[in-house]
């Protein structure tokens, strides 16, 4: 499964949510978003029958088949989807496919019924407790996405990997330059042996120290890092460095430097961007810093320089809830973000955006048809958003 490095767009750490089924009675819709694996136990025993964790639906007695809408947590071009059949052996599904769909706003259920769904993992047959993996070619950006299963049956995890594409719309003034909501990403970790550094970038608090990344003990006299792309080329205005529930375990101290790639790929935020190479100039945003357990950091910068990347180096080792870098986006990097965007949606979602922009409805048909807006200078300079206020350090 190569696209899993990808986030799981669809998790509910990632604020996805189960906007919809057709039938649940067995078990609840909301089990197919959680982080972990499901569990099982042999006991547990409702007045429906055995309780399973994940979703799970009766056996159908007329044709059809039930599915599910899932509304990622950040929209996003979906490059692979597992449907987990974990514990279900006699009542999984024995087909399944997945169609998905871009839509303004937060639209209900009702409307979600009557949007334009495609599919982008055809009707395909699964195996009963095991992770049924499938990649996917569409390159279109996507909000929504609907697992459906033939007839009936369980699925216990529907994981939705892919690369955040947020609506730059949304991107101006100061904002959280590494957030994975934002379009951040870690891109280079020295030591994953506890958790994942992508949790740093996670929206909100952490819950539990298992919600942060946590390294292994160092015995060697070195130090571990992670390197984060942000959003898009930016310069930093304040950072906070939060050990939240890391007691006897936090990082002991910290310092975060920053270089500016100056590529195309790291102002547009997409994951083919590397971390930089060997001859990248890094410098110093916040010195070697004594870190508290249990804490959030507040620390401001020590240079304005734009930045496309950010490393954090913990010293010796330990853990951390969460990493933020607030900043803004420069204007290019903004306005590379938002002709990407625009050519990553769906034909007729983007022609709506640009309706919505005041663009007249055939006008903005033919401007659609002449995409990729990114190779060039075809919309209207009106149609770009502004990124903000200057940067005043």
């Amino acid at each position: 499964m190569t696209f899993t490095h990808f986030p799981d767009l669809a998790s509910r750490a990632l604020a996805g949510s189960v906007v919809h089924a057709n039938d649940e009675l067995f078990a609840e819709r909301e089990n197919l978003i959680k982080p972990g694996p499901a569990a099982f136990s042999a006991e547990d025993f409702g007045h429906k029958g055995k309780v399973y964790d994940g979703w799970e639906t009766r056996r159908r007695r007329e044709p059809g088949n039930d599915y599910a809408i899932v509304r990622l947590g950040v929209p996003g071009v979906v490059r692979g989807v597992v449907i987990d059949t974990a514990w279900f052996k006699g009542n999984y599904p024995p087909y399944a496919s997945v169609e998905a769909a871009s839509v303004e706003g937060a639209p209900s259920p009702a409307e979600l019924e009557r949007a334009n769904w495609e599919t982008i993992v055809g009707k395909s047959a699964i195996r009963g407790d095991a992770e049924n993996a499938f990649e996917v070619a569409d390159r279109r950006r996507w909000t929504h996405v609907r697992l459906s299963i033939y007839p009936d049956g369980g699925v216990a995890r529907f994981r939705v990997h892919g690369e955040p594409v947020p609506d730059p719309r949304l991107l101006d003034g100061t904002i959280d330059l590494a957030a994975l909501e934002h379009g951040g990403n870690v891109v280079a970790c020295s030591d994953t042996f506890y958790s994942s550094p992508v949790q740093l970038l996670l929206p909100g608090r952490a819950r539990i120290m298992g919600d942060g990344w946590e390294n292994a003990r160092r015995r060697d006299g070195g130090n571990d890092h992670v390197t984060v792309r942000l959003a898009g080329r930016g310069r930093v205005r304040r950072v906070e460095i939060d050990t939240s529930y890391f007691v006897g375990n936090a990082a002991g101290w910290a310092s975060l430097t920053g270089t500016d790639a100056g590529s195309p790929d790291a102002d547009s935020g997409s994951p083919d961007a590397d971390s930089p190479g060997a001859g990248a100039e890094w410098f110093e945003l916040i010195p070697k810093t004594r870190l508290q357990p249990d804490t959030r950091h507040f620390l401001r910068p020590v240079s304005a320089a734009p930045v496309t990347h950010v490393r954090l180096d913990v010293f010796p080792d330990g853990g951390l809830a969460r990493l933020r870098v607030h900043g803004e986006l420069d204007a290019d990097a903004h306005r590379a973000a938002v002709l990407r965007w625009l050519d990553l949606l769906p034909a007729g979602h983007a022609v709506e955006v640009l309706r919505g922009a005041g663009v007249p409805g055939r006008t903005a048909e033919e401007l659609v048809g002449r995409r990729p807006f990114a190779d060039g200078d075809v919309l209207p300079p009106a149609l770009l958003l502004p990124a903000g206020p200057p940067f005043r350090p």
